[in-house]
């Protein structure tokens, strides 16, 4: 693919913000599957992506300690939920909330994880981004296992969740300040995995 270092441009990608990116991988993150909206919006096309790392789209403003819990998570087989800032071909930026789920083959092995994105508030933004320059100016100074550390304090002494749980109450609480009315009814489900507003008002299973 690309080996040269993209020029980083400070300006959001125009994409459609009420469609869902879709992208499937195998378990080393290697991209098996990318929807249209994935492609139209990171600037690559479907068959540029396939067979390619998922950190193709990494954003050097995200903290690598970010991506290990998720990581982790993953490999354990839990569902997880992240908000990350991607990047585009053209060095753009676009910010998500990214719902994963596990794949597994008949033996209950897991073989690849799924990941299905949807646009985030703006306030989501504007609480999370403190958080991860915090954790990458402590990486690029102290490293990797410094970031961390702090980043596991963080979450134990000033927000008493983990972060799966810390970005999904954000979210919900960002949402729900925007859509109010609309997403009264759905908070539990919103609550319990974000059903309703990855895959609509019925279980997507």
């Amino acid at each position: 693919m690309e080996t040269t270092q993209r020029h980083i441009i400070d300006e959001e990608v125009q994409w459609d913000k009420t469609k869902t990116i879709v992208s499937k991988t195998d378990v080393y993150g290697t991209i098996l599957y990318a929807n249209d909206v994935f492609s139209n919006t990171c600037e690559y096309s479907t068959i540029e992506l396939v067979g390619e790392p998922h950190n193709i789209i990494r954003h050097p403003d995200m903290p690598k300690v970010a991506f290990k819990v998720l990581w982790d998570a993953l490999k354990k087989g839990e569902n997880f939920h992240a908000i990350v800032k991607n990047l585009t071909r053209t060095g753009r930026y676009y910010w998500v909330i990214t719902d994963f789920t596990i794949d597994r083959d008949e033996e209950d092995k897991i073989v690849g994880y799924t990941a299905r994105r949807k646009a985030v508030p703006d306030g989501v933004v504007k609480k999370i981004k403190p958080i991860y320059k915090t954790l990458l100016d402590i990486e690029k100074l102290k490293g990797e296992k410094a970031s961390e550390m702090y980043f596991q304090a963080y979450l134990k002494e000033e927000v008493g969740k983990t972060y799966n749980d810390f970005v999904v109450d954000l979210f919900n609480e960002e949402l729900s300040k925007e859509e109010a009315e609309k997403v009264k009814s759905e908070a539990i489900s919103l609550k319990k995995g974000l059903n309703w507003f990855f895959f609509g008002e019925t279980n997507p299973k």
